[in-house]
């Protein structure tokens, strides 16, 4: 078994099921990809190709009608197919943003207590001056408005809410970013401010990153390793622009 410091996503012929009414259907079947600190892949696919279910589990996203039913995936070098005390801090190592993140952010918080959260909710006593700088550095960061921070999601533009969740999601300085559709609602000025956000953390602290994307231009300008998903598959797998079609396609994403 790799090293944890050696391997961000250590993923080997995962099968995942979803449950529902009409019993199981196979979701993810057969995925495997190694990401390492300071990678990148990103993941692409049509709708239904299983790309969020993927994501999601590999974050550690607790959904009762998933279940990994075969193969096995570290994140961080813990087993997502462990306790939920070991998912919880599975959460501390990962930053995730879900797909639809900016519309989903929770209303009844302000914008400083949403990006915050992630520290609050896991430390009792948190030193509000320095999480205020924090929570201002990020916004700053994300070239977002300092005064947003007493603002409520619902008082913010779907562009601004999304770059808001992906500060969240930066908020403990996670070892592996996974971020399901992260460009969604931002316009297109705004895009390199995520992109250069992603880098400098890959670049100085040695994030991986996975990213759901069907941006072509985007994953050509970041070079990116790229899987393309299909009925669960990995169905091709290349960098840039340079697919190859293959079956049973692996990648391997380093620095």
């Amino acid at each position: 078994m790799p090293a944890a410091d050696a391997t961000a996503i250590d993923c080997s012929d995962l099968v995942i099921d979803r449950f529902g009414h009409g019993g199981a259907t196979r979701a993810v079947d057969g995925v495997t990809f190694t990401l390492r600190p300071g990678g990148l892949i990103c993941i692409a696919g049509p709708t239904g190709s299983g790309k969020s279910t993927l994501v999601s589990s590999l974050a550690g996203i607790v959904d009762s009608s998933l279940k990994v039913v075969g193969g096995r995936a570290e994140v961080a070098g813990v087993n997502i197919r462990g306790s939920a005390r070991r998912l919880r801090a599975l959460g501390a190592l990962v930053g995730y943003v879900e797909q639809g993140a900016g519309g989903n952010l929770p209303p009844r918080l302000t914008v400083g207590e949403v990006i915050g959260e992630p520290l609050t909710s896991r430390q009792k006593r948190v030193n509000s001056k320095a999480l205020a700088i924090r929570v201002a550095s990020l916004l700053d960061e994300l070239h977002l408005p300092l005064g947003l921070a007493t603002k409520f999601p619902y008082e913010l533009s779907a562009g601004m809410r999304q770059r808001v969740a992906i500060a969240r999601a930066f908020m403990l300085e996670p070892r592996v970013l996974i971020a399901d559709e992260p460009l969604a609602n931002l316009d297109l000025e705004v895009r390199p401010v995520v992109f250069d956000a992603i880098t400098r953390r890959r670049e100085q602290h040695g994030l991986a990153a996975l990213l759901v994307t069907n941006d072509a231009d985007f994953i050509r300008e970041l070079d990116a390793e790229a899987l393309m998903l299909r009925g669960g598959h990995v169905v091709a797998r290349g960098v840039g622009r340079n697919l190859v079609w293959a079956p049973n396609a692996q990648a391997d994403s380093g620095h």
